[in-house]
């Protein structure tokens, strides 16, 4: 399941990579640019909390290989399309298989973890491992081959689709059972939804951060494309450990204060990034990179925990909004960079983590949801 989520997520990333070159190669304003990126976030928003709750109703375990597919497809054309809105339109497709991925994996992948948080940061860590390496992937591709060789990034996703059905068989009956086990306790939806706030905060700094990044450094340093594409890397890849220390650090510490330390932790960082000149700005970004990805497994946990009831929903909402809602503020960033530079389209960005802090405050630590169902054969019931 890691390994999958390693797969689908590489398209997330992959978007946000191809930024820089739908400028040089077609001459993409900023706000253009970040058109691509909102239409593979916009749809990809609205249709995941649907996904959740189907999955509460439902298991669909051969939607995963079934996602992976159309999330890899929709890139692989962005870069042979003829015109912005037929690229639009297959970016945006490759967010509908994004979404249908992540609700349906996250129940699996519970299944599979039976409640530890560090079982349930390395399901995470593939999926930023995915990310992390969707910047190195771009750049072998289309850095060598133009846009025009985009088709060749399908493959990940045909890993990923063959990773996800031999997962799907290897869970048998367990990944095909019913999606909506009842649990024991009440929905905290107060909890739920102030969670919910915070993660909104944290997906728009992520994604502006992941859109922007790479031309912003290039711009500080002077550099070339490699310097952007390590930034980029940097951002990515430090996600990919932080994921796996968050949820260490929440055996020990508990989930919500290590959660709201960490979105202290980026407002520091993310004000160094923008305001701080030259080669330092890569620590800054690994620490932003450690500051928004600590807690990124423990908002799913903490999401499924308050709703006992609507594990999907709150995976869905959760898992979705980590990144597709960032994905709607991109075009207002792209047109005040446009219209100002890239410097001060970033800095209200440092502000946004301060704002998902005071949502965090006085959060309670829910109780693990524990599963009704009793059925041996069932591996939820565990």
């Amino acid at each position: 399941m890691s390994s999958g989520h390693a797969c689908v997520d590489v398209y997330q990333g992959a978007v946000a990579a191809l930024v820089p070159y739908f400028v040089a190669e077609r001459a993409y304003s900023y706000a253009a640019a970040s058109g691509v990126v909102l239409a593979a976030s916009l749809l990809s928003s609205l249709v995941q909390p649907l996904f959740g709750v189907l999955t509460d109703r439902w298991a669909m375990p051969w939607l995963l290989p079934l996602s992976a597919l159309t999330a890899g497809a929709g890139v692989a054309l962005s870069g042979v399309t003829g015109s912005y809105a037929l690229t639009l339109a297959v970016v945006a497709v490759s967010g509908v298989g994004v979404a249908a991925y992540h609700p349906e994996a996250a129940r699996v992948a519970r299944v599979a973890a039976r409640g530890r948080h560090t079982a349930m940061g390395w399901f995470s860590f593939g999926g930023n491992a995915g990310f992390a390496l969707a910047p190195l992937l771009v750049l072998a591709v289309v850095g060598t081959g133009g846009l025009g060789a985009s088709p060749l990034l399908v493959v990940p996703a045909l890993a990923g689709a063959a990773l996800c059905a031999a997962a799907v068989r290897s869970a048998g009956s367990g990944a095909g059972s019913a999606g909506a086990s009842t649990a024991v306790g009440e929905d905290d939806w107060p909890s739920f939804l102030r969670l919910s706030g915070a993660v909104v905060c944290r997906s728009v700094v992520f994604v502006g951060l992941s859109t922007f990044v790479s031309l912003y450094v290039r711009e500080r340093t002077g550099g070339g494309e490699g310097a952007g594409t390590a930034a980029l890397f940097v951002l990515y890849a430090g996600g990919a450990v932080g994921t796996l220390a968050g949820g260490r650090l929440a055996e020990r510490y508990g989930r919500t204060a290590v959660v709201r330390r960490s979105y202290a932790l980026t407002v520091l960082a993310v004000a160094g990034l923008v305001l701080v000149p030259g080669p330092p700005v890569y620590v800054f970004v690994a620490l932003t990179s450690a500051g928004l990805y600590v807690p990124f497994s423990l908002h799913i946990t903490l999401g499924q925990d308050f709703l006992p009831r609507r594990v999907g929903t709150a995976s869905g909402v959760t898992l979705g909004l980590t990144v597709s809602v960032g994905g709607l503020a991109a075009p207002a960033l792209g047109a005040l960079a446009d219209a100002t530079s890239l410097r001060t389209a970033l800095l209200p960005l440092v502000a946004l983590p301060a704002l998902g802090r005071l949502l965090l405050c006085r959060l309670r630590e829910p109780a693990p949801a524990v599963a009704e169902r009793a059925d041996p054969r069932d591996p939820v019931a565990g």
